[in-house]
């Protein structure tokens, strides 16, 4: 077999493997806030939470998820506050992306606090996920 073939064939595994923790790793947390109480996650709702400006304090008064990940979740982001990239959010883009359960809940704690104003409830969390996890 030439090269670049064999580097291709690898790349696809490699991808794939990404693919299938994230989809493990999604399917535990689905799991895990239907037994807090969450209905299935609808990505529809979790688009609807993604867009909307919440008011908080200080220099970023104004703020949503697309302030730092962009309206479109296959792109890079910048955070407003560092001007930081923000790699992909889309599992299509980014294979990283939804792999980490415990980064997950990490990020998902801290963004909830700053862009609403408080933690994100189960149900909001299974709905940004299941939007987060549909992006192609």
């Amino acid at each position: 077999m030439q090269t670049p073939l064999l580097i291709a064939i690898a790349f696809f595994i490699i991808l794939m493997n990404s693919a299938l923790a994230a989809n493990d790793t999604v399917a535990a947390l689905m799991n895990s806030y239907m037994a807090q109480g969450a209905n299935i996650g609808r990505a529809e709702t979790g688009k609807q939470l993604w867009q909307k400006t919440f008011t908080g304090q200080g220099e970023f008064s104004q703020r949503s998820c697309t302030s730092c990940h962009t309206q479109d979740l296959t792109a890079v982001g910048k955070h407003i506050k560092t001007n930081k990239g923000i790699k992909a959010m889309a599992p299509s883009s980014n294979p990283e992306r939804l792999t980490d359960r415990k980064k997950i809940e990490k990020w998902f704690k801290r963004n909830c606090k700053w862009t609403l104003g408080r933690e994100c409830t189960v149900q909001e969390k299974a709905d940004l996920l299941a939007y987060i996890n549909n992006q192609s």
